[in-house]
């Protein structure tokens, strides 16, 4: 799929919307129809009745006006309720796809709401009253030609008018863009800063780094406001001037009128109707600059977000293919970071049968986490590829791949709901399943013990668990559904001895199921239920073996380290 096709999505998704946004412009156009009333009601009364003197005349020519005004009025409260149906149109076509591209972004940086609220921007001006103002806009020269047709000296001057808007709302987009956008880019980081010290609160307080982090944060925010406030001081500059030139050019037309009356050359019907008409075809100008700072924000972020979509294309579920038998195959996998050419994966390659166990140990840094979330398709290699049952696991799908598989991250993340639900993967009517994950996991009477059983409330992350508690359950949703493969990454790291137990206890029945596992682990206690050991050192395969031979090989090699480390050292004390 292509680029240009790719950004077709939000074109597909705003013509789905097309319906809404056609009445809106249907009621704009009875709308700037019935704003006719006005100017017609002042040529009639000054042209017709003040001359005539009839009261009948007046009477219905108010009631004419007073019944447009309702019907505008009602017009505008409809155009307003079709364009917030449009606003929830649109948000149920996109606001989840949003989500699913941020979500296969992960690992790009930035602040992880911050697609969300691109949407949320682009979305509320698009279907907000800032469009109401561009619906408005196509009547100006409408109204400037009524104004020539009341006289030609009214309609050149009503064109020069809005000419000269026009270039004074040229001239805003140039003085405004270059800070606006500098302040958008900056406020990203600011948020991505500020989530990012939100999540660590208890690393800030306990090491007292708060007034430093603030100072910190400080920095990107005083950018924010100084670039925000060199917008606003200049948007706000060209909107007085634009206030200024309307309300004068308003005021001039009346005294053009009142020559050209004195002149003989109109009415003072038409004198005050040319008034009223330039007022409302200069107001849409006055309005959108005075939403400038809306529209750029909203059209930035429209392309933030067409480019996120553009990046991460929804996948393509493909052929179905049957449940994998779990026969892993890493073959010559490769990886860097994007943007640089530094390897923190290196011509890894092993394989696994069904119902075998890898145990994959390692200094820090090694590569043991990034090699954990290559197996389970979180990355996908720079070069190489890694293989469940021959298909490549970084381009199936993950919503048909994800119920395959078992994941427990060394960072553990639950979500504000119940036990339960985080336990099924949010699955409805998954209740049997929820049970026998956590009886697997060792963790079902730990959970009966709760206050609320498998219906109580954990809290933002699982706050009201203990770190332990934590870790079982997120076992117990690695094993839920009777995955083929099954990655846990450091998962004793919270545990006592009875939750080592309950883990090896856990390993031991997805063997006995044909399960493929595999641990990354440093506790010796955790690896002993293992067949191999797969050995990583500065992202490279030093070693992969059956378990108890990898293991004496590294036990020979740090005893012959050791040997000439010992010499040395009696010899110094000789000396």
């Amino acid at each position: 799929m292509g680029t240009n096709s790719r950004a077709g999505e939000m074109r597909v998704v705003l013509t789905a919307c097309r319906g809404y946004f056609v009445a809106a412009a249907l009621f704009s156009l009875a709308i700037n129809l019935l704003y006719l009333a006005a100017p017609i009601y002042m040529l009639q009364v000054y042209d017709r009745v003040i001359s005539s003197g009839s009261v009948p005349t007046l009477a219905m020519l108010t009631v004419a006006l007073l019944i447009a005004f309702v019907a505008l009025a009602g017009l505008d409260v409809v155009r307003s309720r079709v364009m917030a149906r449009a606003g929830i149109r649109l948000d149920t076509l996109l606001a989840g796809r949003v989500v699913a591209a941020s979500v296969a972004r992960m690992g790009e940086g930035g602040a992880r709401s911050q697609p969300l609220r691109d949407f949320d921007t682009f979305r509320t001006y698009l279907t907000g009253n800032g469009m109401n103002a561009v619906f408005d806009l196509p009547w100006a020269p409408i109204y400037i030609g009524v104004i020539y047709l009341l006289h030609p000296a009214l309609g050149l001057f009503a064109l020069v008018s809005a000419a000269v808007l026009a270039v004074m709302a040229f001239v805003n987009e140039w003085l405004v863009r270059t800070p606006l956008e500098e302040a958008n880019e900056t406020v990203q980081r600011n948020y991505s800063f500020t989530e990012a010290s939100l999540r660590n609160a208890e690393v800030v307080k306990a090491l007292g780094m708060a007034d430093a982090l603030i100072r910190r944060w400080s920095r990107d925010r005083n950018r924010v406001l100084d670039r925000q406030t060199a917008a606003s001081d200049r948007a706000s500059a060209i909107s007085g001037a634009i206030r200024f030139l309307r309300m004068s050019m308003q005021s001039v037309i009346l005294g053009l009128g009142a020559y050209l009356v004195l002149q003989g050359s109109t009415t003072v019907g038409a004198m005050f109707a040319a008034s009223i008409l330039l007022g409302r075809a200069l107001q849409p100008v006055e309005l959108m600059v005075g939403q400038w700072r809306a529209m750029v924000g909203a059209r930035a972020a429209y392309g933030r977000v067409r480019n996120l979509l553009a990046a991460n294309p929804p996948p393509d579920p493909g052929i179905v293919l049957p449940r994998p038998a779990g026969r892993l195959s890493v073959e010559a996998v490769n990886y860097a970071l994007p943007g640089t050419s530094k390897l923190i994966l290196r011509e890894v390659s092993f394989r696994l049968e069904p119902g075998e166990a890898l145990g994959i140990i390692g200094p820090s840094g090694a590569g043991k986490s990034t090699l954990a979330r290559h197996l389970v398709g979180v990355l996908a290699p720079t070069t190489g590829a890694v293989r469940l049952d021959g298909a490549d696991v970084s381009r199936r799908a993950y919503e048909v791949l994800g119920g395959h598989l078992g994941y427990l991250p060394q960072d553990v993340e639950l979500f504000a709901d119940t036990v339960a639900a985080n336990i099924s993967r949010f699955q409805a009517g998954a209740d049997a399943g929820v049970v026998q994950a956590a009886q697997r996991a060792g963790v079902h009477d730990m959970i009966l013990r709760l206050a609320d059983g498998y219906d109580t409330e954990i809290g933002e992350a699982g706050a009201v668990l203990s770190g332990g508690y934590r870790q079982r359950i997120a076992l117990a949703r690695a094993v839920f559904g009777n995955p083929s493969l099954v990655v846990l990454d450091e998962p004793s790291s919270n545990l006592d001895s009875d939750g080592d137990t309950a883990l090896n206890e856990c390993v031991l029945q997805l063997k006995a199921a044909g399960v493929t596992v595999v641990i990354v682990s440093h506790r010796p206690a955790t690896l002993a239920t293992v067949d191999r050991i797969l050995v990583l050192t500065d992202g490279a395969v030093q070693a992969f073996g059956e378990r108890n031979e990898v293991l004496a090989r590294l036990t020979r090699s740090v005893a012959v380290k050791a040997v000439p480390d010992a010499s040395r050292g009696a010899a110094a004390a000789g000396a």
